[in-house]
C-alpha cells in the first residue's frame, strides 16, 4: 500500500528514484572522462611562428613631398652660449627636411597589422640618440618595444631628456656634460613619442616604438627599406610630424622585392 502524494500519474517517490538514477549515470560518464583511459580536453596553443628567410620579401621606396618645401626657420639659441657660438650661423628647424626634388627625410614607414603569429627577438643593439649642438640627432628614430634606447650628451651644457608618451610611462632625467649615457626602453607600441628638453625648449625629436621589426625611417633622398617581410597582404603606413599619416595596401609575394612610392602633400600639414 502506498501512502505518498501523487504527481500526475506518478508518485513522488518514483520521480525521485528516476532522478537519482540519471544523476548516477551522469556522474559515471564524467568520472570515465577523467580516468586513466583518457586525458581531459585542453585548449591548444600553437607556438609562435618564425619567419622563413627563404620565402621572405622586402619593400623599399622613396618618400616624396608633393608641393613646395616650406622654408626652414632659424633656431635662436642665444639663451645658452654653449649652444650658439657667436661666429656661427644659427641652425635651422628639422621639422621638414627635403632635398631639391622634394624627397622627404625623417618619415617613419611601417607595416600596420596583418603580421600574424610571428615571434620576433628584441634587438640587442641599442638605438643611439645624441645631443649635439643642442639638437637631437637623429631628429626621428624608431625602436622595437623593449629595445634599449641610449641618449648621449656631446655638449658642454646640461640637458634634460623628457619623453612625453601617451601609451608608455613618462620620465624626465637630467644629463650633465660628460655624464654617462642614459639607457631606457619603452614597453608598448606608440607612434610617435615626442622627446623634449626642458632646459632648451627648441630641442624636440620623435621616437616611434613597434611590436615588430618591420619599420624604417627615411634617410637622405627619402630612401627607405624594410626587409625579411613574410609573404602576405599588409597595410603600409607612413608618419611625418607635420604631414600626418599616409597609408596604402601592400602585397608581398614569396621572395618579392616590392617597390613603392609614398607621397605627402605639402598643403595637408596637420601641424604639431
Amino acid at each position: 500500500m502506498y501512502y505518498g502524494k501523487k504527481f500526475g500519474n506518478f508518485p513522488t517517490l518514483a520521480l525521485l528514484a528516476i532522478a537519482a538514477a540519471l544523476s548516477f549515470l551522469a556522474a559515471a560518464c564524467g568520472n570515465q572522462g577523467n580516468s586513466g583511459k583518457g586525458a581531459p580536453l585542453e585548449r591548444s596553443s600553437a607556438p609562435p611562428a618564425v619567419v622563413d628567410p627563404a620565402t621572405a620579401g622586402s619593400v623599399s621606396g622613396v618618400v616624396r613631398l608633393d608641393g613646395p618645401v616650406p622654408p626652414a626657420r632659424k633656431i635662436i639659441m642665444s639663451g645658452d652660449a654653449a649652444c650658439a657660438p657667436a661666429d656661427q650661423e644659427p641652425p635651422v628647424s628639422q621639422e621638414v627636411v627635403a632635398d631639391a626634388q622634394g624627397n622627404l627625410s625623417n618619415v617613419v614607414i611601417y607595416v600596420k597589422g596583418g603580421i600574424g603569429n610571428f615571434s620576433f627577438a628584441i634587438p640587442k643593439t641599442p638605438v643611439e640618440i645624441n645631443q649635439r649642438g643642442c639638437l637631437y640627432s637623429p631628429h626621428v628614430a624608431a625602436a622595437m618595444a623593449g629595445q634599449t634606447v641610449t641618449f648621449h650628451n656631446a655638449d658642454k651644457t646640461i640637458h634634460n631628456i623628457h619623453p612625453q608618451p601617451k601609451n608608455n610611462p613618462s620620465w624626465n632625467r637630467s644629463q650633465s656634460p660628460g655624464a654617462p649615457a642614459i639607457e631606457e626602453s619603452f614597453s608598448r607600441e606608440e607612434i610617435a613619442i615626442p622627446v623634449m628638453c626642458n632646459v632648451h625648449p627648441w630641442m624636440r625629436s620623435y621616437l616611434a616604438v613597434f611590436n615588430h621589426p618591420y619599420f624604417a625611417v627615411s634617410g637622405a633622398g627619402g630612401v627607405f627599406e624594410i626587409r625579411n617581410l613574410p609573404p602576405g597582404n599588409y597595410t603600409l603606413e607612413a608618419w611625418h610630424e607635420k604631414y600626418g599619416t599616409m597609408r596604402q595596401s601592400l602585397v608581398i609575394s614569396a621572395k618579392e622585392a616590392a617597390k613603392v612610392s609614398v607621397v605627402f602633400r605639402s598643403d595637408a600639414g596637420v601641424g604639431r
